[in-house]
């Protein structure tokens, strides 16, 4: 399978299982191709993928974003170490159920636990990457990081 096959495959499966597991109104963006160094100043969940796809995703959004999601999500406000749970398992949802689309497409994907990143980091250790920027109505802005492996396939 070629990457560019396999991009597009791991793209349409991530809007895919994003939509499927907010129930919000979900707007994506034109995905970008990221070359550099990912900076991430809030808060970030990074969960990462083996298998027939390799490589990692990130959903990184401003403490209130995720604090307005979680409060449509469960109906109070979270914050502290709540929010950062929440954080964790939004990746764990997402990212589960990616791996169960690409699974009935036949690919085979698991995942790792997601780890969860407080504070301005700077990501390295990818060659490319792309970044999906994705509007939550009446919650604000994430994005979405996808970095996979060039030996994929």
């Amino acid at each position: 399978m070629s990457l560019t096959k396999s991009v597009t495959d791991i793209l349409n499966s991530s809007i895919q299982a994003i939509k499927s597991v907010i129930p919000l109104s979900v707007s994506v963006s034109a995905p970008l191709v990221l070359n550099e160094p990912f900076s991430q100043h809030k808060i970030g969940v990074l969960i990462g993928m083996t298998g027939d796809f390799r490589g990692r995703i990130i959903i990184d959004g401003e403490e209130e974003s995720f604090q307005g999601l979680g409060a449509s999500m469960f109906g109070m406000p979270l914050d502290g170490a709540m929010l950062e749970s929440f954080a964790g398992e939004l990746g764990n949802m997402i990212a589960g159920n990616l791996a169960t689309i690409l699974a009935q497409a036949g690919h085979s994907v698991d995942i790792t636990p997601p780890t969860v990143i407080v504070g301005q980091s700077k990501m390295y250790g990818f060659d490319k990457a792309i970044k999906l920027p994705i509007v939550i109505e009446n919650v604000g802005g994430f994005l979405v990081i996808l970095m996979i492996e060039e030996n994929i396939g």
